[in-house]
């Protein structure tokens, strides 16, 4: 999906803010042995980092997508693996942006914190084990930039999962 970058981050300053939080996760993540202390800080840097309205993961347990750790207002802790933005991230093994998410058939937002949306998975011996989703209060917010960051955000995640 083609985007517009936001008003709020050119791009030059969107990959340099990227560049200082991948830093600043990888010592996170180097120095904790705790998965879901090392999913919180990471959650905790990207939302206020780069002022994301939601950003959380969700574990995929037997049918559903549990919520992990999260910042932002309260959502659904369980969603079907077949159902939503992130149930096709899921099925399809990838990462998926939403523009608009007003423009997406049979998706009903939970709140105005949702207009635009990014999904990524990692992997854990082939299959998806986590998703990290992130949504703006802006349409057109995710770009090439913010999947290319965040998938080496999902990297790192994967070592140790």
């Amino acid at each position: 999906m083609t985007n517009n970058i936001s008003p709020a981050f050119n791009m030059e300053s969107r990959q340099k803010q990227y560049s200082k939080l991948l830093k600043q996760i990888r010592e996170v993540v180097y120095n904790e042995d705790d998965l879901v202390k090392n999913l919180t800080s990471i959650v905790a840097l990207l939302h206020k980092g780069l002022s994301f309205s939601w950003t959380g993961f969700y574990f995929v347990q037997e049918e559903y997508l549990t919520l992990g750790p999260y910042l932002g207002p309260l959502v659904p802790s369980t969603i079907s693996k077949k159902e939503g933005v992130c149930g096709s991230a899921y099925t399809k093994e990838c990462v998926i942006i939403i523009d608009d998410i007003e423009q997406v058939p049979k998706y009903d937002p939970v709140g105005e914190f949702e207009r635009s949306e990014i999904i990524l998975p990692a992997f854990r011996k082939g299959e998806v084990a986590l998703l990290l989703r992130a949504n703006s209060f802006e349409v057109k917010n995710f770009t090439e930039i913010d999947q290319k960051y965040l998938q080496q955000v999902m990297h790192l995640i994967e070592e140790i999962l």
